[in-house]
């Protein structure tokens, strides 16, 4: 039996083609690996709960006398921004109701909308 000659160059421009979709597929996010679609989701995952426990961590800030409040917010905003989380979490805000520890990145996102409403 006889090979025609068309079909060796077929068959190597779909190796190549086939190599070239793979590396533009990965490099491009089309496809990604089970690890690293496990990161991605926990990364999505962490994002929702502090977007969700952050206006809690607000409203118990709220829960002090106003001029408590005014007086807080000014210490908040001479606080270093990197410091700014520690003095949140300080002074119990940061803390979940039935929770013993105060979450950091909360207490992060906690004092930037804080700054930001005032």
């Amino acid at each position: 039996m006889r090979i025609p000659e068309w079909i060796k160059p077929a068959v190597w421009g779909g190796i190549f083609g086939a190599v070239a979709i793979t590396i533009v597929g990965f490099s491009a996010d089309w496809v990604v690996t089970t690890a690293s679609a496990s990161e991605q989701a926990e990364a999505k995952a962490d994002q929702a709960v502090i977007a969700a426990l952050t206006p809690v961590c607000v409203a118990q800030f709220k829960k002090a006398a106003q001029d408590s409040q005014q007086t807080h917010l000014a210490a908040l905003e001479d606080q270093s921004s990197w410091l700014r989380g520690d003095y949140i979490e300080e002074h119990g805000w940061a803390t979940m109701p039935g929770s013993n520890e105060p979450d950091d990145e909360v207490a992060d996102a906690c004092a930037r909308e804080l700054l930001k409403a005032s």
